[in-house]
């Protein structure tokens, strides 16, 4: 296919290979998915060099165009990743086929029995930015799940996905149908547009990335989206919390890798510990150079903080900044996160179980954790094996989405000759 056709052209040949390939990929026996599956990651693993190659083309760029060091460790790729990619693709490999699965099974007094059953959505189309190693997830799953896919990737990794793609492609033959796994041939958005109005192609879109991306998808898809606009995500310390925990959770959520969605970009704390807390904290934070930005309470406990906006609040940074707010209790927590949240990850730190209680009913978030860290909200810590997104919308799913998430499901009727009076 020529990038030289428009790009109208370009969407519809991707589509029709996709819708056709789709029906292939349903038929798959589960034997037949992991073996491709297999071969896939033996491909990665083949050809790490190559990748590593094509990766440092696009990290030279984004240190030209100045990308940010969070934005620039989204799309490091480093022979531990790229083993960690491999992995995750045999881990869906391993991972219980869906399709077919029963979820549901009745018999009527007339003698049917209706069947509710796992089958796949169809064609999928997953637009993301920065990380590479969604190129591995979202084929991966979207295929065990026994989907079509195709993937646009941004601008900043097209080297590193086309390598990816390539090395999982390169020797699959007949266990993947042709179309089954597609890459776009260009980053262009007027590409993305239209493949975001062929609705009778294409039955599901994921955009990862930004919340711009993610409301552009949104605004312009004829297409069901499923989504996440923003993960601002929120650590709340109780006045029964265990200081030493906190510290290490609090550090861990903000500090270990800042640039991803499941990174605290807020921290509250309760007024009775802030004194205590928050210096001890912010010197803990100092080797990460975390900047802060505070209310007017903890800035009494942190002179070298600067004070917040309004707008910090509701930022989702990916990077080296935090927003912190001193509340009175679990309450002014939780009306915090209702009124700046984007609904995401929240965690608190307490012994207290009935203030967590409260917490984890009242928060209404896609994950709430209990005395860990916000970083978990991950697939594959979530044993899905890979993920293809982390969802906060409420239908169809919600929370880090693996193969099952990238099921519907159908009615399947058995009678015996029965018919409606």
């Amino acid at each position: 296919m020529s990038v030289s056709a428009s790009q109208k052209e370009i969407a519809h040949v991707l589509a029709s290979q996709a819708k056709h390939a789709a029906r292939r990929v349903a038929a798959l026996s589960t034997e037949e998915k992991n073996k491709a599956l297999h071969t896939m990651a033996e491909g990665v693993a083949a050809h790490q060099t190559a990748i590593l190659e094509a990766n440092a083309r696009d990290i030279n760029h984004a240190r030209t165009a100045k990308l940010s060091d969070a934005m620039i460790d989204r799309l490091l790729l480093t022979a531990p990743r790229i083993d960690a990619m491999v992995q995750g693709v045999r881990d869906v490999a391993n991972l219980d086929d869906p399709v077919g699965a029963s979820l549901q099974t009745l018999t009527r007094p007339n003698g049917l029995i209706i069947d509710k059953v796992r089958c796949p959505i169809g064609v999928m189309l997953v637009i993301y930015e920065s990380r590479p190693n969604v190129t591995a997830d979202a084929a991966s799953l979207c295929f065990k799940a026994g989907n079509a896919v195709i993937l646009r990737g941004g601008s900043e990794a097209v080297h590193s996905n086309h390598a990816i793609l390539d090395a999982m492609l390169g020797n699959v033959g007949d266990f993947c149908p042709a179309g089954a796994i597609q890459l776009t041939p260009t980053t262009d958005r007027a590409l993305v547009a239209e493949l975001l109005q062929l609705d009778e192609l294409i039955d599901l879109v994921i955009p990862r990335g930004g919340e711009g991306l993610i409301r552009a998808v949104a605004e312009q898809s004829r297409i069901p989206v499923l989504k996440h606009y923003k993960g601002v995500c929120h650590v709340y310390v109780d006045r029964a919390a265990d200081m030493g925990m906190a510290l290490r959770i609090a550090i861990n959520a903000k500090c270990s890798r800042p640039g991803v969605c499941n990174a605290m970009e807020t921290l509250l704390v309760h007024e009775d510990v802030a004194e205590t807390f928050l210096p001890q904290f912010a010197e803990l934070a100092v080797p990460f150079n975390v900047e802060l930005r505070c209310d007017e309470k903890s800035q009494a406990f942190l002179p070298n903080a600067s004070l917040a906006t309004e707008d910090d609040w509701r930022a989702e940074y990916l990077d080296m900044i935090l927003a912190v707010r001193i509340v009175s209790d679990v309450e002014g927590a939780i009306d915090h996160i209702e009124q700046y949240g984007s609904h995401h990850t929240d965690a608190i730190v307490t012994a207290d179980e009935a203030v967590a209680g409260k917490f984890m009913r009242e928060v209404d978030s896609a994950t709430v954790y209990i005395n860990a860290s916000t970083r978990f909200t991950d697939g594959a810590e979530f044993g899905k094996g890979a993920e293809i997104g982390i969802s906060t919308d409420k239908l169809h799913a919600r929370g880090p989405c693996g193969i099952e998430e990238l099921t519907t499901y159908k009615y399947v009727i058995h009678g015996s000759g029965q018919i409606r009076e």
